[in-house]
């Protein structure tokens, strides 16, 4: 079950998009996991990537997988601010990037690792396979 919160002051990304786009991702691997979405502004990322991470900026996303049986087993936040700016950035639509921010996030919650440099091009093959499955 994917579960989406809107906290952003003024941007919105639609539900049903945010939880197809996970769902994807999760059936393909064939694992059900309860995932809860949160986009949120700069501030709000910033805030929260200072206090987990130690890390006085912004970022677009975070993941933060649970290893417990409490519900959710896992939080996705995606920074809108950010998703608008690289998705001009890369001349794609925010619609498209804020997709790929939902795939890379939850890659992360299955334990993928994008800290090497092998690691960022498999995350990145698996992200444009996704985007892909998304326009199909």
């Amino acid at each position: 079950m994917v579960v989406v919160h809107n906290q952003h002051p003024t941007r919105r990304f639609p539900v049903n998009v945010a939880v197809s786009t996970v769902d994807l991702v999760l059936k393909d691997f064939g694992r059900s996991r309860d995932i809860s979405v949160v986009f949120v502004n700069h501030a709000r990322m910033r805030g929260l990537n200072r206090k987990f991470l130690n890390h006085d900026y912004s970022t677009d996303v975070m993941a933060f997988p649970f290893q417990d049986d409490v519900f959710p087993d896992g939080e996705l936040y995606v920074n809108l601010d950010k998703a608008k700016s690289q998705a001009k950035e890369h001349g794609v639509t925010i619609g498209a990037e804020v997709r790929r921010l939902l795939i890379h996030g939850t890659l992360h919650l299955l334990g993928h690792k994008d800290a090497s440099r092998a690691g960022r091009e498999k995350m990145k093959t698996l992200e444009n396979k996704f985007l892909q499955m998304c326009h199909q």
